[in-house]
């Protein structure tokens, strides 16, 4: 399966963060068994996904995988837990006895809520009990089902926030700029986002690289191209490549061939 492309979130139970870590954690997930075993049918399968730089907890519930990045490729034995960046395509070669739980991130969450900085997480793959203590890891793997899973995670979660300084200029500022982006339909440019903030270009793009890891046009590109190509999988007919910031369908499939891989069909 590839991320995009095919519904992949077709094995997986979500569940959203409560009101005061949404602007921090996207979503909390868990693999279905049931639901993964059929699509299996008794035979390893991939997952493919795209680079988001979106800091992921994968707590492994179940068989080992083998994980390939842009950076190398790792084994991920039952019972290891590790947090991925995403920064690269990613791809997951799974065995039917696949079951993860997850807590994905929006850029620049984790140091918000945790106080760490993603992009020391660039080009590798982190064992999870660098960030989690081990007795909070142990207690969710033991937990009876996935809310239960999720309780304990937003609850650990919560209490770091409430200690955090309420004020943080830099991640302030680039969520701030990634929320104008997407309102004005993904088309102002480095320039205008930091017009908005009275400040100047190489500001801001200081600011994106010490939140995020990397330059806001390089960010932005990825946020584009992902909104685009699902609204063109979803409705091909009403696709506009105009409504994302494209000048025309070639200026489209060109960029979307460059993050993907991939030409659109």
């Amino acid at each position: 399966m590839t991320e995009l492309f095919d519904n992949i979130r077709g094995i997986y139970d979500f569940s959203p963060p409560c009101e005061e870590l949404r602007p921090f954690v996207e979503f909390f997930s868990e693999s279905s068994p049931e639901r993964t075993a059929t699509f299996a049918a008794d035979k390893d399968f991939v997952v493919e996904m795209f680079p988001s730089w979106t800091p992921t907890f994968w707590i492994n519930l179940g068989a080992p995988y083998n994980l390939t990045t842009g950076h190398g490729s790792y084994r991920v034995p039952p019972g290891s837990d590790i947090l991925v960046l995403r920064d690269s395509t990613t791809t997951r070669h799974n065995r039917p006895g696949d079951h993860l739980f997850s807590v994905k991130f929006f850029p620049g969450g984790l140091e918000a809520v945790l106080g760490i900085s993603q992009p020391g997480f660039i080009g590798t793959i982190v064992p999870l009990n660098r960030i989690l203590p081990a007795t909070l890891i142990a207690r969710v793997k033991t937990a009876g089902c996935f809310q239960q899973r999720k309780t304990l995670l937003q609850d650990f979660l919560l209490a770091s926030l409430s200690g955090r300084p309420k004020k943080d200029h830099y991640t302030a500022l680039v969520r701030d700029s990634i929320g104008f982006f997407d309102k004005a339909g993904m088309h102002p440019n480095t320039s205008e986002v930091a017009g908005r903030h009275f400040i100047h270009s190489r500001t801001i793009n200081r600011y994106f690289h010490h939140v995020i890891g990397l330059a806001p046009k390089k960010y932005f590109t990825i946020v584009r191209a992902r909104a685009a190509l699902a609204s063109f999988l979803a409705d091909r007919k009403q696709f506009s490549p105009e409504e994302f910031g494209y000048y025309d369908g070639s200026h489209l499939y060109k960029a979307i061939r460059q993050f993907t891989g991939r030409r659109m069909g």
